[in-house]
């Protein structure tokens, strides 16, 4: 869930074309959208962006590309630093439609950190950085995790409580004796307005919960814990059962996913004037 607490960007409008930006735990960075197309890592602890109903984990290993126009949020889970580079989509030969996961591993780390540490002098180096970058960015195939909040106040009460503790155990006959409803009127409104039942819906919202930790390098065994499974083993099977692969295999690569959501397999489009898409000075707001 996105605090209460904001974090501002308090530079003039993408006066720079990249910027790294120093996180801690509750300094959200609300929805926003802007025309440029920004592609985020994180190499110091992990960060969650919001898009719509869906989530991405962004860590040291994997970056995400975000297409222009698209409202987006910032959630760090620990403190983090978002680095982020922004491109002019007339000046990009990527034509990637939706949020798209791309490998940080390699040299594209590296050279994300070369990027946005050179200065505006230094164009010439910045084409040939750039065209090394588009070379070595390639799509991963990651399953995200619908969680949709119902409008109904009584069900929305319920929803923002699980996702402020997903681990509190209360079954709807507790909750509805929360919110002043029969557990039978919360659960045709959970479904009516999620499409899918109170079980599944909490179940999404603890493996989303989940995520960040596990990106952090948190034990099976701890995250499992923190989000509300009583064992790593029921956990494991829950993660498996909705994103089609292990949580151990979901930040390294390995193994099948089965998206519930996945970004579309982009094409590159070559286009002239790749050298003005990265650069810019290091900035820290």
């Amino acid at each position: 869930m996105i605090g209460e607490s904001h974090f501002t960007l308090d530079v003039p409008a993408f006066a720079v074309a990249s910027m790294v930006v120093a996180l801690q735990p509750g300094a959200d960075i609300p929805a926003h959208n802007h025309p440029q197309h920004q592609l985020t890592w994180a190499p110091e602890g992990p960060l969650t962006v919001v898009v719509d109903d869906l989530r991405w984990v962004v860590q040291r290993s994997r970056a995400l590309w975000i297409p222009g126009g698209v409202d987006h949020a910032v959630v760090p889970a620990s403190s983090s630093e978002m680095l982020s580079l922004y491109f002019e989509p007339d000046e990009c030969p990527l034509r990637w439609k939706a949020p798209t996961v791309v490998d940080a591993t390699g040299l594209v780390g590296p050279l994300l950190l070369h990027l946005v540490g050179l200065g505006a002098g230094a164009a010439e180096h910045r084409t040939r950085v750039a065209t090394v970058l588009w070379d070595l960015l390639k799509p991963m195939s990651v399953a995200t995790i619908p969680s949709v909040l119902p409008a109904d106040p009584e069900a929305l009460r319920v929803a923002l409580a699980i996702r402020q503790d997903p681990a509190d155990p209360r079954d709807l006959e507790a909750w509805g004796r929360e919110v002043g409803v029969s557990a039978r009127t919360l659960s045709r409104r959970f479904r009516a307005e999620t499409g899918v039942s109170f079980s599944s819906w909490r179940t999404s919202e603890r493996l989303n919960a989940a995520l960040p930790l596990l990106g952090m390098g948190q034990p099976i065994s701890r995250v499992a814990r923190a989000v509300g499974y009583q064992t790593a083993s029921a956990f494991i099977t829950a993660f498996r059962r909705e994103v089609g692969t292990t949580p151990a295999a979901y930040f390294n690569g390995s193994g099948p996913t089965s998206a519930i959501t996945q970004s579309p397999t982009p094409t590159p489009v070559p286009t002239p004037g790749v050298a003005g898409c990265p650069g810019g000075g290091r900035g820290r707001s």
